[in-house]
């Protein structure tokens, strides 16, 4: 847990601390005893990992809209982070097709409010813009995309993170150097864990399936993504936000993704659940000419293995392990917050 002592002390302000990746971030950092301020909208109204982890209890958490900059200002005048986690943004991808103003709104103006706040807030040294792996034109190759590819996402929320990487770039040419503020982005891969409840995403799809006993649904089982559990990237955001806040030459774009070996089909990462969960369950393959998905996406991450030391830690099988096993723990009215704060020690005192 080295990253830790880093963290103690300091005010970390999470941006979309309600969602999934918010909420693991939050126990991490509560974990390393950072005084964590929290800005999202309101958790959804039924499973929430928010709420089954008690991490609203350990931190100040503000209900509030990205796309609301004078509220936003606020709470960095109130709070004066030191360190900024961005992860708010509406991240379904066939949502996207649905809501595209929002999520533009979300993705592209909330992403200027949160580095308009950053640059007239004194004492900010150190953020992290979370986007995805697929801010990328996707030209369906077979190797993995490199930092230095073009930017082009196809599809509203891919697209939106492709403009929020660029947001991010002007503001660090035209006001951060100067500033001294060390900023990065994180292109992370598919995540998975425990206490992801959210619609179209397999795992969920699958844990929801199972837990009713009833047979997978599976709409483009061919397809080839860069899964990974949820702590790889949350390691690799917490190893970021430290090492450029000493050292600037540290900050940079970065993708964050699994092993080759572990860059999978839709259909093998259902498999292997099946035989994790055992109890005879399966899956079918349903295609219901949904709105256009990439069907082949891989990352390189040799940037981030040799600028910043980072490696993932755990192969798709584990991670799926991990995600079944808090699920069981869920299942069973068991304590979460415990199941969560065990992984995370196993995670990162893995040599």
């Amino acid at each position: 847990m080295e990253y830790f002592d880093f963290y103690r002390g300091k005010t970390v302000l999470v941006t979309g601390h309600t969602g999934f990746k918010g909420s693991w971030l939050s126990v991490m950092l509560q974990m390393a005893g950072a005084n964590v301020v929290g800005y999202a909208l309101k958790p959804e109204a039924d499973a929430s990992l928010f709420k089954l982890s008690g991490v609203e209890d350990q931190m100040h958490s503000i209900e509030g809209d990205i796309r609301d900059l004078k509220h936003l200002k606020a709470v960095f005048d109130e709070f004066h982070p030191e360190i900024v986690f961005h992860l708010a943004a509406q991240p379904i991808v066939r949502e996207s097709y649905n809501t595209p103003v929002y999520t533009y709104e979300t993705n592209v103006m909330g992403t200027v409010n949160l580095l308009e706040c950053v640059r007239t807030t004194s004492g900010v040294k150190s953020v992290l813009n979370v986007t995805t792996d697929k801010v990328y034109e996707n030209k369906e190759w077979n190797w993995g995309y490199r930092e230095t590819d073009v930017l082009d996402g196809y599809d509203p929320y891919s697209n939106s993170k492709s403009c929020s990487e660029l947001v991010t770039h002007s503001y660090k040419k035209s006001f951060f150097d100067k500033q001294q503020i060390a900023v990065s982005t994180a292109r992370a891969g598919n995540v998975i864990g425990g206490g992801d409840f959210a619609r179209d995403r397999i795992i969920p799809d699958c844990v929801r399936a199972a837990m009713a006993g009833e047979e997978i649904i599976i709409r483009n089982p061919y397809s080839i993504r860069p899964f990974q559990h949820v702590l790889e990237p949350l390691n690799a955001y917490l190893m970021i936000a430290k090492l450029q806040a000493e050292d600037a030459e540290r900050q940079g774009y970065y993708n964050v993704g699994p092993e080759e070996s572990d860059c999978i089909s839709v259909g093998e990462l259902t498999d292997i659940f099946c035989d994790i969960w055992q109890n005879e369950i399966s899956w079918k393959n349903v295609c219901d000419r949904g709105p256009h998905e990439a069907s082949f996406l891989k990352l390189d991450c040799s940037l981030i293995k040799n600028k910043l030391g980072w490696k993932p830690h755990w192969n798709i099988r584990k991670a799926v392990e991990k995600t079944i096993e808090w699920t069981k723990v869920y299942e069973q009215n068991g304590d979460v917050r415990m199941c969560m704060e065990k992984q995370i020690k196993e995670f990162m005192t893995k040599e």
